[in-house]
């Protein structure tokens, strides 16, 4: 690559200004009629000891501690009847315990007693995934109660280390 001392100013000035090396490559056909592949695009700029600019990550912005409270309220859920049940400030009424001897096939398990007294069997998998057990069949916590329990167990587990 036979380029003039102007022709190498211009590739290190287009560089500089943030082009890519295809840019740099078309920009040189047009220019200067000078036809390169990318590869002799490359091997151009790296003979010129230059590097392309990385294009700068778009800002994301960080949620101020007000709008961190607003994420974490919990919200009001809805109950078969579809009337809302409103959560209980500072929490409602359930209880998560883990057990000391773990149920065959989890890595942690344990117990959750749900706000209107019905127990269940709660563990998490090798996989990550969560299961509940409630003793009585049919049964179905209230969202509110879900919401309590996944975070009382979310405390629990990073207790454990996990």
């Amino acid at each position: 690559m036979n380029l003039t001392e102007e022709q190498r100013q211009r590739v290190t000035a287009w560089i500089t200004q943030g082009a890519k090396l295809a840019e740099v490559q078309s920009r040189l056909a047009a220019e200067f009629g000078v036809k390169l592949t990318y590869m002799e695009a490359r091997f151009l700029v790296d003979d010129l000891k230059l590097v392309p600019k990385d294009p700068e990550p778009p800002k994301v912005p960080v949620p101020t501690v007000a709008e961190k409270k607003l994420e974490a309220k919990p919200v009001p859920a809805e109950d078969p009847a579809g009337e809302e049940i409103p959560v209980p400030p500072g929490g409602g009424k359930v209880s998560v315990t883990v057990d000391q001897i773990t149920r065959p096939g989890a890595i942690v398990s344990g117990k959750v007693t749900f706000s209107d007294g019905q127990p269940a069997d709660w563990y998490l998998d090798q996989a990550g995934r969560l299961g509940v057990v409630p003793k009585q069949t049919g049964y179905k916590p209230t969202a509110a109660d879900v919401q309590e329990f996944q975070l009382a167990l979310q405390q629990e587990v990073a207790k454990l280390g996990f």
